[in-house]
């Protein structure tokens, strides 16, 4: 991670090869989890990567996320649908959607709000 001062604070350039992946899902299949920006940089959104290969998790969201794929084919299921996301596109999911991760994808994440954990008293 690199950081450049600008403006208010330091502007952070994260490469997804410098986190720790941990894991979240398998089997069957496996599933890997990076936090790129801490709550102590910004507790207003999470952001990172994750990794998918071929582990199904459910999950009901405790925030609104986005999803870009980088890398692969990310599935999730909600609402009785299934949305197979590519390269170059997003997923938009608000809080409270009951869902189910699938897929083989390297993609990343953003989540609002960041300290949702705290919100939730899971920390």
């Amino acid at each position: 991670m690199s950081q450049v001062v600008s403006g208010k604070g330091p502007v952070l350039l994260v490469d997804h090869h410098d986190l720790e992946f941990i894991p979240r899902g398998g089997p069957p299949g496996a599933a890997f989890v990076a936090r790129a920006i801490s709550n102590e940089v910004s507790p207003n959104i999470g952001i990172g990567f994750a990794r998918w290969e071929g582990a199904e998790v459910n999950w009901t969201l405790l925030y609104d996320e986005v999803i870009f794929v980088i890398e692969g084919c990310f599935e999730l299921q909600a609402n009785g649908e299934l949305y197979r996301v590519k390269p170059g596109q997003l997923l938009w999911i608000p809080e409270g959607t009951e869902l189910v991760y699938g897929g083989h994808a390297l993609f990343g994440y953003v989540v609002h709000p960041g300290d949702w954990k705290q919100r939730h008293g899971l920390a």
